[in-house]
């Protein structure tokens, strides 16, 4: 059974975002939190702090998603991570990507490495002994409610044969239905994120168990 990591995105302020985490916080298995700072995406949201103050809110694991440049990693561990994705591309210096993905390991949280669509799996080969899960973007990251991109089953079978026997984790986020959660299951896919398709549901608890149960 996949687990489902709900984003935060689609929240349209704090009071909302409580609001859908104590309707989701039994159904789901993670909370995901999406950050972006503008320099990495166009869209701008929250830092650190927000992610605190979640914390403070809930007792739900939190999947700290960082869509910002070169990222202080341990202001997010302090603040309440317990996985922390930077994005590959983030990183101009690949030596400072693989410095960071070891202090979040050190501080004992769950180092993340996403890939943009653009990105081919075969680029992060070197960096899977450093990583405990790899975040597969099957969306252009920085909004809610885009298209799943169909190439994203060919890059999550080819990312598993490359992960092999490593206990790494592979997650998918964006766009995902029912139907494409089933068809990612078949491909080796963990965690699936859902922005759209679980907030915008009447039951979202149902939603939630729809994608897990395909």
């Amino acid at each position: 059974m996949v687990k489902i990591a709900p984003s935060t995105d689609p929240a349209k302020n704090f009071d909302d975002l409580l609001s859908y985490i104590n309707e989701i916080r039994f159904a789901a298995h993670f909370l995901h939190v999406d950050v972006m700072n503008s320099n990495f995406v166009q869209k701008t949201n929250f830092d650190e702090n927000f992610v605190a103050k979640i914390n403070a809110n809930t007792a739900m694991m939190l999947d700290v998603h960082l869509m910002v440049n070169e990222p202080d990693v341990l202001k997010y561990i302090e603040a309440g991570a317990n996985i922390v994705t930077v994005h590959y591309e983030a990183f101009e210096n690949k030596n400072k990507l693989k410095n960071a993905l070891k202090l979040i390991r050190e501080h004992k949280a769950l180092a993340g490495l996403s890939i943009k669509p653009n990105t081919s799996v075969e680029e992060i080969t070197s960096f899977l002994d450093y990583v405990d899960l790899v975040l597969v973007m099957s969306v252009v990251p920085g909004s809610s409610g885009q298209k799943f991109m169909e190439e994203t089953y060919n890059k999550v079978s080819l990312l598993k044969d490359y992960i092999g026997k490593r206990p790494i984790q592979i997650e998918v986020d964006g766009g995902i239905v029912p139907e494409i959660a089933k068809n990612l299951k078949k491909c080796g896919a963990d965690i699936l994120v859902s922005g759209s398709y679980v907030y915008s549901s009447k039951d979202r608890v149902l939603a939630i168990k729809e994608l897990m149960q395909n």
